[in-house]
């Protein structure tokens, strides 16, 4: 144990070098919808209401087209380790290829969901403020999933502070469009929770432009430039890898909009204060991810040199990292819960439900982010059926059931609901942490082609 300690201290500083500009780029793109709910929020309760319900559904799709885009940064790091530009570059058009076709795909599905929401048992008044903003956001998941698709072969080639700056470019044009475009100038209205939308869908846009401009122009993505033809060995290693991911994403993300449409059970007072809390839920999990992709980064990178003795210090260092960082994140909510919620909405209603769910949500983010981080190292050495399977058996068989059983045959409420929900989390992590750290000490380093 003490002659690899300052192996875990040399993997831990490696890790946060790389995951701190992917944490500040994917802060960046949360405080988006941050933005949202603060320009949003003054409209009053039922806006607020419609926007968690989107955000809650959307995120579903956000989970699942986030598979893909995942597979691309295993890809490209493996061919970074290799030292190999063809199968860069191969992987890089590849992944924007799969990314175009996926982000249409989800579009159409986020449009097509609407039509069901009138039997989800959702309050009436909030469906009606919701096509414009509903269907802006959809549109949006085109940008979205080439952005991160394109991001990680930024993360990958050591130019993630560019990825940085472009996703501040989209904060900073998001802030005046959603004034603009929300609460209106002069003596034109604006459009109100529409307006919220067309502002972020804008920003994505634009944001996606830049990143596409300066991979296209800069020396450093010369080698991903390469006239180098798809393969269908590459399209299928990306497909078949990414549907596996996006299913994970897609179970644990659907378990999410299920446990938050419970929520419309309870009333707008009950969605609007779940929307405050996981929009700062959100910004915190921006760590955990940003970990989760630094660690599938170096991982496939110490796959691709062929260097295993590797992984299991580089999981140590991961796992370290986030239990340590979630466990001040949750003492800082539980110090701010009382501030936040006051400074978002004055409905008392809002407030009560708000301050419980910030205690519930600051115990789960620990949870959480163990699961999320070890997700990614389970990625990077290309394990994804059987941590996939665990989340949908925690998920769908153990946190949903217990989350119904809580908040509504218990009569706990909002907040059973959430506590059901996160002990599934807690199964998750605790089960793939265990996978991973077996497989990176016994089973054979992943050979997906990327070396070839």
């Amino acid at each position: 144990m003490t002659a690899a300690l300052p192996t875990v201290r040399h993997e831990a500083r490696s890790l946060i070098r790389l995951a701190v500009p992917i944490v500040m780029s994917l802060a960046a793109a949360t405080l988006i919808g941050v933005i949202d709910t603060i320009m949003i929020a003054p409209l009053g309760t039922v806006p607020l209401a419609g926007a968690a319900l989107t955000t809650a559904l959307l995120f579903v799709l956000y989970a699942g087209l986030y598979g893909f885009a995942s597979v691309a940064g295993v890809r490209v790091a493996e061919a970074v380790g290799n030292n190999n530009a063809e199968a860069l570059s191969r992987a890089t058009y590849t992944a924007l290829v799969v990314a175009s076709v996926a982000g249409v795909i989800g579009m159409c599905v986020m449009l097509a969901l609407f039509f069901a929401l009138p039997m989800l048992g959702q309050p009436q008044e909030v469906l009606e403020a919701l096509p414009g903003y509903w269907v802006t956001m959809a549109i949006s998941l085109v940008p979205f999933i080439l952005f991160y698709a394109l991001k990680s072969l930024f993360d990958a080639t050591d130019q993630a502070w560019l990825g940085v700056a472009v996703a501040f470019f989209a904060v900073l044009i998001n802030v005046p469009a959603n004034y603009l475009l929300i609460h209106g100038i002069g003596g034109w209205p604006g459009l109100g929770l529409t307006g919220a939308g067309v502002a972020s869908l804008f920003s994505q846009t634009a944001s996606l432009g830049l990143l596409w401009w300066l991979w296209r122009r800069l020396p450093a993505f010369k080698d991903s430039r390469l006239p180098i033809p798809m393969t269908r060995q590459e399209l299928r290693v990306q497909v078949t890898q990414g549907g596996v991911i996006a299913a994970g994403y897609i179970s644990e993300g659907g378990a999410y909009a299920v446990a938050a449409l419970m929520m419309g059970w309870f009333g707008a007072a009950a969605l609007a204060a779940n929307q405050i809390v996981n929009s700062l839920g959100g910004v915190l999990y921006m760590l955990p991810l940003g970990v989760a992709i630094a660690v599938s980064i170096r991982i496939g990178q110490a796959v691709g040199a062929e260097e295993r003795e590797r992984l299991t210090t580089i999981g140590r260092a991961a796992l370290g990292i986030i239990i340590g960082w979630m466990s001040l994140a949750m003492l800082a909510v539980l110090a701010l819960r009382g501030v936040i919620t006051r400074a978002l909405s004055d409905d008392p209603e809002v407030i009560s439900i708000a301050l419980t769910l910030f205690v519930i949500t600051a115990i789960m983010q620990i949870f959480d982010g163990i699961q999320g981080t070890m997700l990614g190292a389970a990625r990077g050495i290309t394990d994804n059926v059987v941590p996939v399977s665990i989340t949908l058996v925690a998920y769908w068989i153990v946190a949903l059931p217990l989350a119904y059983a809580l908040g509504v045959w218990s009569d706990w409420g909002p907040g059973g609901v959430w506590i059901g929900y996160g002990s599934g989390v807690a199964l998750a992590g605790s089960l793939i942490t265990w996978r991973f750290f077996r497989m990176a000490r016994a089973g054979p380093l992943a050979k997906t082609g990327a070396q070839a």
